[in-house]
This record gives C-alpha cells, structure tokens and sequence, in this order.
C-alpha cells in the first residue's frame, strides 16, 4: 500500500515536473530557444493565482480566479517577448540563455517584494481531501493534478498538430527566415507561444502549490523541469510529460529505498544516462531543416 501511494504521489510530482517541461518545449518548438525562466514564471504565476483566491487577498472563486491568473500571465509572457526578448531578435541562441537567466532573477526579486519570502499557502476546494480506493489513500490533489495534466497535455498536442497557429510556430521554429518570407508573422507567433508558455506554467504553480506552500524560491524547480525536457526529448510534448512523470515517480523510490542523497541526485543521473545512450531524448522528435 505504501508503494502504491508513493507512485501516486510520485506522478502527481512528476506531472508538474511535466507541466514546466511543457514550457521548455512550447517555446523550443516556435523558436528552438530555450527559456531557463520558466521555472519563476510558475512561481509567479502561483502566486498571482493565490492573490486572486485567497480570502485575505481579492477572495475571488478557485476557478475564474486560477483562470484569471493564466490571462494575466499570459500578458507577462507576451510583454517579456515583446519586450525583452524581441531586443535580441537574430542573435545566437547563447543570449537567450544568458537573459532568461537573468529574467529569472527579477521575476523572484518581483515576487518577494509583492508577496514576501515566507511560505504562502493557496487556497483550493481539494485540500486536505483524500480518496479510499481499495484501502489506499489518495489525495484528491494528486488525482486532479493527474487529470489536469493529461487534458492539458492532449489540448497542446492537437494545438501543434492541426491549427494554423501551431503549424505556423513549427513553420517558424524549422527556418523562421523562410517562414517570414511566406508570409507567416513570425514575431508574433513567438509572442502567442511565449504567451502560452506563461498559461501554461500558471497551471503549473497552481498544482504545485495545491501539494504545499509556495516562496519565491520555487522557481528553481525549473532545473528539474529542464531535465525532463531533456529526458524525453526537446520538441516532444508526450515526452516533457513523460520525462517529467520518470523523475516525480524515481524521487520519491529513491528517498526511500536509496541511500541519503540519491534522491536529490537522481533527475541528473537519469539525464545524463540518457544523453550518454540517447542523446535527442527519449522520444525525440527530430526532423531534418527545410531550408
């Protein structure tokens, strides 16, 4: 029984851990850079959803209040790439890299002087309720997280795979010289995806913080994220989500049944197997250049 629960809950993890990935790999696939801020976007926009939830900030309800969140934090994504990360249109890559790490600083700066730097808790309609199930106890956090993510994650597959926007952002992530000739707005799509991204990393942080407390220092859990990314491959979304699901559910195993220090240890040691036996990842999906 206690197996089993570490499983679930090893999921539940995993799936933010997934949800962040997703992030990576939306703006890797429109633009094949890669964003290290995603992580203190999640943060921020847990926190922006418990200012809007909670009783002793706006106290508006869970939904339209979470929902509300993912539209402002989709204005943040937009801004930083209209703003932030347009400036550096053309450059190589390296400056990408270079000015989300930076980014990422600020938005922690941001956060800890709105909200503080001692844990917050957000308030949801599922904390602290469990699930018997065959004489196993099951948060109903965890099997929301589960579900959110698994619908989230098919909603952005088919996003990619059949509307005009997410063609176009391929389009663009394949030769974005070539696709701005054919007319595609490739500014503008990076700015939609960044936008996305942001949407995206709010669900996140709200199922992130329904688990436990939130700081400003939870963004770091992006380096995590990043290797999930890697895991299953850059430019896969079921892989991010399955990259993410390995590392949450091998944690808690190794916590347990490992010696100290081997679960900290253990989403590095599983990227750096893979990168060594598979170097695009477990379910890449690399595709060769139209040029």
């Amino acid at each position: 029984m206690d197996l089993i629960q570490l499983l679930v809950g090893g999921v539940a993890t995993g799936c933010v851990y997934g949800l962040v990935a997703l992030g990576f790999v939306l703006i890797y696939k429109a633009t094949e850079g890669v964003n290290f801020a995603q992580g203190d976007m999640m943060m921020l926009g847990a926190f922006i959803a418990l200012g809007l939830v909670n009783s002793d900030h706006l106290g508006l309800a869970f939904i339209p209040g979470v929902a509300l969140a993912a539209v402002l934090m989709g204005g943040v994504g937009y801004g930083i790439d209209r703003f932030v990360v347009r400036q550096i249109f053309g450059q190589p890559q390296f400056a990408l890299v270079i000015l989300t790490i930076a980014l990422g600083f600020v938005l922690r700066f941001i956060a800890g002087s709105i909200w503080g730097y001692s844990p917050l808790v957000l308030e949801t309609p599922f904390a602290g309720r469990n699930l018997s199930m065959g004489g196993v106890n099951i948060s109903l956090a965890d099997i929301v997280t589960i579900l959110v993510t698994a619908l989230l994650t098919v909603a952005l597959w088919g996003f990619f795979a059949y509307t005009r926007i997410g063609l176009a952002a391929q389009a663009a992530s394949q030769n974005q010289m070539a696709a701005y000739i054919v007319g595609v707005p490739v500014r503008r799509i990076n700015s939609i995806i960044w936008a996305l991204s942001g949407m995206v990393a709010t669900v996140a942080g709200v199922l992130y913080a329904s688990k436990g407390a939130i700081d400003p220092n939870i963004g770091l859990l992006g380096i995590k994220a990043f290797a999930a990314a890697v895991i299953g491959g850059f430019g896969s979304l079921p892989g991010a989500l399955l990259g993410g699901i390995l590392i949450g559910v091998v944690e808690p195993l190794a916590a347990r049944y490992l010696p100290g220090g081997f679960s900290q240890m253990s989403p590095y040691i599983i990227m750096l197997a893979v990168l060594v036996t598979r170097p695009n990842g477990l379910f890449a999906q690399m595709h060769a250049k139209k040029v």
